[in-house]
């Protein structure tokens, strides 16, 4: 899959949302919904296998039937903390992208769900390592004020950065005419381009 520029990201933001409104009537739509790049999964998976086979072959095997037990109680409680709960947390995780927010909802027993209004958001900045750049994720930063919301593993960075970076853009400037036209102070400096990553690897498909 080649590569988007971001006017081709803005291009197609556009074919979503339809052209820049004059407010923040419209209704708020999902743009993205993902989750962190699946290669998480491999190690869990590996273990699960490696887990399953050893048992195979010692489960039953043993002079005693209290060794069997013990070994099949063992491989069970392996399989369930190495394998099992890894899965589980990366299913429990989860990242959606709206015309005004970014949610992030996480936990398997306790539910946490943060939010951050793009509004807010003043830039985007995005981190590549080798491996990420292979497997075509990366690291996403949303700079709000002195705090920021980092976004771990992301599939296809390339491109769902330029969707951030046209949805900060598109809200600042619901936001900025909000505040003129009831009559607020203009709002803060508008958001600089230095948060857009940069061209490299096509993005993989979402998980």
């Amino acid at each position: 899959m080649p590569s988007r520029t971001p006017h081709s990201m803005t291009a197609e933001v556009e074919s979503l949302l339809g052209p820049a409104p004059a407010s923040l009537a419209q209704p708020e739509v999902v743009v993205l919904r993902f989750r962190r790049h699946g290669i998480r999964l491999v190690p869990p998976l590996v273990v699960l296998v490696a887990i399953a086979a050893a048992a195979g072959y010692w489960v039953g095997a043993l002079p005693a039937i209290w060794m069997n037990l013990l070994a099949g109680a063992g491989a069970i409680l392996l399989g369930f903390g190495l394998g099992v709960v890894p899965v589980l947390g990366w299913l429990a995780r989860r990242t959606t992208v709206t015309s005004r927010r970014v949610i992030v909802r996480r936990g398997l027993l306790a539910r946490h769900r943060s939010e951050l209004a793009l509004s807010r958001v003043r830039e985007v900045r995005s981190r590549r390592g080798l491996g990420q750049r292979m497997r075509g994720s990366g690291d996403i930063e949303l700079l709000h004020g002195a705090e920021s919301l980092r976004l771990e593993d992301v599939p296809g960075a390339e491109r769902v950065g330029d969707a951030l970076q046209e949805l900060m853009e598109r809200n600042y400037e619901h936001a900025t005419r909000a505040q003129l036209q009831y009559g607020g102070a203009p709002g803060p400096q508008a958001p600089g381009q230095a948060g857009r990553p940069s061209a490299g690897d096509p993005g993989a498909s979402f998980w």
